[in-house]
């Protein structure tokens, strides 16, 4: 089941002051705990009251009213999202939750309704459809797209090549050997025990994965990556540089597109289209 616990503001909460260091080490190390334990899924301090607002609802009409609110008793200070087994083993996980304020305080947990509570308002199952639609859309955009490549057996090389060439930062690196699980028989091609399983890399802003691949059939067919420039002799020298050894698909030119566009295949078989952001000046 989930629950959500909600902290109860207090008159310190309310005043804006601040938790001592002694307690934020405690409760992040409880929040540690739950993370462990695969418990938590969320969790957020809130801001005092008078930093708030309310809307309230009167059929068509919609009234706002500005913080602070009276009633401390009746707000949150701040709340977690739990997934637990039972209400009984949230309730002992809350027991173990250093006290949050510097005064009493108290801790509520609400169940949090989920799908198969309304099944019997859906018989066609239309809103659960909806609503798992919702959560995949919500997963996704908070999702991360990064290109990862394979070298076919030219990993390491490629590495020190786009370092030399586009300043690079590798990150972590580890080879087969290194697995800390025995990589399972026949699925390496000979002499491929101490290639690079995985390895990480930066170019500018962009964080790339790449690895050696478990033979040498690997290609880069369909697929480029886009290195975008601020200045024109930047982009040149960062072309001129992943040619050597390749093939120039599309000089680096003027465009209607751009004050310079060109396509290239470096010499590991990787497309990449080099450019400068922005419309040409001169058109």
């Amino acid at each position: 089941m989930k629950v959500m616990v909600m902290v109860k503001a207090t008159k310190s909460s309310e005043a804006g002051e601040m938790p001592s260091r002694e307690l934020l080490l405690e409760m992040g190390k409880y929040n540690e705990a739950l993370v462990d334990a695969g418990i938590m899924k969320a969790g957020e301090g809130l801001k005092p009251s008078v930093e708030g607002a309310r809307v309230q609802f009167r059929g068509e009409d919609r009234s706002v009213t500005m913080g602070p609110f009276a009633e401390t008793s009746e707000l949150v200070a701040g709340f977690w999202l739990w997934k637990v087994e039972s209400l009984g083993e949230a309730i002992e996980w809350v027991k173990r939750c250093p006290n949050p304020m510097p005064e009493d305080s108290e801790l509520e947990i609400r169940p949090i309704f989920e799908a198969e509570d309304f099944a019997a308002l859906d018989p066609d199952g239309a809103v659960r459809a909806q609503e798992a639609e919702l959560t995949q859309r919500i997963a996704l955009s908070g999702s991360q797209v990064q290109p990862y490549l394979f070298f076919g057996g030219r990993c390491e090389e490629a590495l020190e090549f786009y370092r030399q060439k586009l300043g690079a930062n590798i990150g972590m690196m580890f080879r087969f050997t290194e697995s800390p699980e025995p990589v399972p028989e026949g699925l390496l091609q000979p002499g491929f025990e101490n290639k690079i399983m995985h390895a990480e890399f930066q170019v500018g802003n962009a964080r790339i994965m790449a690895s050696d691949g478990c033979n040498d059939t690997s290609n880069f067919s369909g697929f480029r990556l886009s290195l975008s420039l601020a200045t024109v002799e930047a982009a040149e020298r960062a072309f001129a540089a992943l040619a050597e050894g390749g093939t120039i698909d599309m000089p680096i030119c003027e465009t209607f597109w751009s004050p310079r566009y060109g396509q290239v295949t470096d010499k590991f078989g990787l497309g990449w289209m080099v450019s400068v952001p922005g419309a040409n000046p001169k058109r």
